[in-house]
């Protein structure tokens, strides 16, 4: 039986690498998006979508129910999604923080939470792979975006205590920190950088596929940096 890895964020340009090499290798792949909207790409291959609000903890616990009767068992879950927002403390207010809270811990948090709880029943080990950012560890590029270093500081700590959980059971979390990631969007907010320095979606699933991967079994480093050149 092939391995069920569900991705979240699926519609996005890291999403959609990661569905397609994923596929690549033998998954079959359960994808989340936002309700009301498509993946917005084809692709052949074992790919099921499901429309979740990843700030609904009730609503994400259903789709994983869901998921889980239909492919009895999720041996990896990548969590993708998040937000960005610019700012130091002068213009980060209390509504600055609880934005970001939500799209980059709470959306994590609330897969990671029952997909974890799945991989501790079915006893067979799993990978959850979460999304930091560096300025979360470097202060001196943090103190600028504020509310977003906040937030994906808290993924580096919830992954840590569910390796501490985890731990005997085979199932590890780890966190990818990309340096800036080659997209239309960050291209066309600085066009003059130097692309070539920075990091695909390709080469940032590649490494995705290698933490699910057998091959890295035992693998334990809670965060792994892919910074390309950046």
């Amino acid at each position: 039986m092939k391995k069920t890895v569900v991705i979240t964020g699926a519609s996005g340009n890291l999403g959609k690498a990661a569905v397609i090499k994923f596929i690549a290798e033998g998954y079959a792949v359960v994808a989340t998006v936002s309700p009301g909207k498509a993946i917005g790409f084809d692709v052949e291959g074992d790919l099921v979508t499901y429309e979740a609000d990843l700030t609904n903890e009730m609503n994400v616990a259903d789709v994983i129910r869901q998921i889980v009767a239909e492919r009895k068992t999720i041996d990896a879950a990548l969590l993708l999604v998040g937000g960005f927002s610019a700012g130091g403390v002068a213009q980060t207010d209390g509504a600055s923080i609880k934005k970001m809270y939500t799209l980059n811990f709470e959306t994590a948090y609330f897969v990671a939470r029952p997909v974890f709880r799945q991989m501790q029943r079915q006893g067979l080990g799993g990978r959850i792979i979460l999304v930091g950012a560096r300025p979360a560890l470097n202060p001196a590029e943090g103190k600028d975006v504020l509310a977003y270093s906040l937030s994906k500081s808290l993924l580096f700590k919830l992954a840590e205590f569910l390796n501490a959980e985890g731990s005997a059971q085979n199932i590890v979390t780890s966190v990818i920190v990309p340096g800036v990631i080659d997209t239309p969007l960050n291209r066309n907010s600085t066009p003059d950088a130097d692309f070539s320095a920075w990091v695909t979606p390709e080469a940032i699933a590649e490494t995705l596929a290698y933490i699910s991967s057998d091959v890295a079994s035992s693998l334990r480093d809670t965060v792994l940096k892919v910074y390309g050149r950046s």
